[in-house]
């Protein structure tokens, strides 16, 4: 999965979790002060991101520094959809 897969899955799912459209969202859109999410709608992006995405994230292994932007969630999950061998070529 590629980064632009990876930016447009996390838009999905913070769509999924809004239960709106987000239009004009990009990397540098702030989770917490641009779109007003809490705690309680990260974990449920969590979630949606990980049932898209098909990857485990690991609670424990956290930081909050993943949840400032798109962009830097995309970046944490660009590390564990490295992490994941597949069965799918290219």
């Amino acid at each position: 999965m590629n980064r632009s897969e990876i930016v447009t899955a996390v838009v999905r799912a913070v769509g999924e979790v809004l239960q709106r459209d987000v239009p004009g969202v990009t990397e540098d859109t702030r989770l917490f002060d641009d779109l007003q999410l809490d705690s309680t709608s990260i974990l449920e992006l969590l979630m949606a991101v990980e049932d898209t995405m098909d990857v485990e994230i690991d609670p424990e292994g956290l930081d909050m520094d993943s949840f400032r932007t798109i962009g830097t969630l995309a970046d944490y999950l660009q590390g564990l959809v490295d992490l994941v061998p597949t069965g799918n070529a290219g």
